[in-house]
């Protein structure tokens, strides 16, 4: 079965999520229910002002639902808030591009003004970024409950070994290199000189087996018929 993306209730990730949905769904749900107290008309274009936004009963209402789910996805957590955050944020930005293109029509439905506008671009940047975050970032450790389920591991791989190995790899390198460049300007210690050698010669010995098996393949298996044989 294939696994779902794990994120215990105290992860920092599921926090993130929880936290941006929760202010969010509470302040459009708030929002939206002030339009319902102030019983503001469905369907004007023209819209009363609260909390320095334009709005209508429609609009109201849109706040309100959408407000009850963001709040739901911050109970339940985990992936399903982040998946509801970043789509409320690409519908916050879809709405503030189209609402620009009505202002002041007719198909100005929500009574959206300017300032209306410029809310729904800046929410639904922030709600893309929450919902976003540690998900498809660039540079994700290999911890990231996200790079686990992409790579069908378990939630609860430990990577401690494979990253101490790749630190340890690291640093003979980095080691190896300071000493080839000892080693060429003349001021190697005896320690470097006998590690420069022994990777010159470990190198020459996968070049010779490198050599080989490309001659084997070249030349095929051995047989009575094989010069090489």
């Amino acid at each position: 079965m294939k696994m779902d993306p794990y994120l215990p209730p105290n992860h920092p990730l599921s926090r993130v999520y929880r936290v941006g949905a929760a202010l969010f769904g509470s302040g459009l749900t708030t929002f939206g229910a002030l339009g319902f107290a102030n019983r503001l008309a469905f369907f004007t274009t023209h819209g009363t002002v609260i909390w320095g936004l334009s709005s209508n009963g429609l609009l109201s209402t849109v706040s309100v639902l959408v407000g009850l789910v963001l709040v739901v996805a911050s109970v339940l957590g985990g992936a399903i808030s982040s998946t509801t955050n970043a789509a409320a944020g690409a519908l916050f930005l879809l709405s503030g591009l189209v609402n620009l293109a009505v202002l002041d029509t007719p198909l100005n439905v929500f009574a959206f003004h300017i300032q209306n506008v410029v809310f729904s671009l800046i929410a639904g940047m922030l709600l893309l970024f929450v919902g976003l975050y540690g998900r498809v970032s660039g540079g994700l450790p290999e911890d990231n409950p996200y790079v686990r389920y992409r790579h069908h591991e378990p939630p609860d791989a430990d990577h401690t070994a494979e990253r101490e190995a790749e630190r340890r790899r690291l640093a003979e390198i980095d080691e190896l290199v300071w000493a080839e460049l000892a080693v060429a300007e003349g001021r190697a210690t005896p320690e470097q000189e006998r590690a420069v050698r022994a990777d010159a010669a470990r190198r020459a010995a996968e070049a010779r087996r490198h050599a080989y098996e490309h001659f084997q393949s070249e030349s095929g298996p051995p047989s009575a018929n094989n010069p090489y044989y």
